[in-house]
């Protein structure tokens, strides 16, 4: 029998304040790199925010409307890489098929879905009073 988790014995936790804090930015900086040259989805959403995000900010409405619409694009990103550490997760196991393996991609997938549905809500419910007040 093994023994039980104890967060002491673990080699990636040594880090404390200010040190944990860079190794923290540094570690999600690789991650941002890696889902860009690796995850042809995380370029297409990362190419609508840069394409959306400038609309958002020069856009005739309140701030609280900017960030909401800001927002919604960064939720795309935020799901997509969680989708994308899901996958990572199940091809480290197995590129084997199994069912369980894919009802969690396809969950992850459904997620990233549901973002996107989020975002364009969103930013229907903002545009489409600006376009009917032209």
């Amino acid at each position: 029998m093994t023994a039980p988790y104890n967060i002491n014995d673990n080699p990636h936790k040594g880090n404390r304040g200010l040190t944990r804090a860079w190794h923290a930015a540094k570690n999600s900086w690789c991650g941002i790199v890696y889902a860009f040259k690796e995850e042809s989805a995380f370029r297409q959403e990362l190419s609508l925010l840069v394409l959306l995000m400038p609309t958002a900010l020069l856009l005739p409405i309140s701030h609280l409307e900017k960030a909401i619409l800001a927002s919604s694009l960064i939720l795309i990103l935020v799901v997509e890489l969680l989708n994308s550490s899901v996958e990572a997760a199940i091809d480290r196991i197995s590129f084997e098929h199994h069912d369980l393996s894919k009802r969690a991609k396809d969950f992850g997938s459904a997620a990233v879905m549901l973002a996107l549905l989020i975002a364009t809500l969103l930013w229907l419910t903002v545009c489409i009073p600006l376009v009917i007040n032209l």
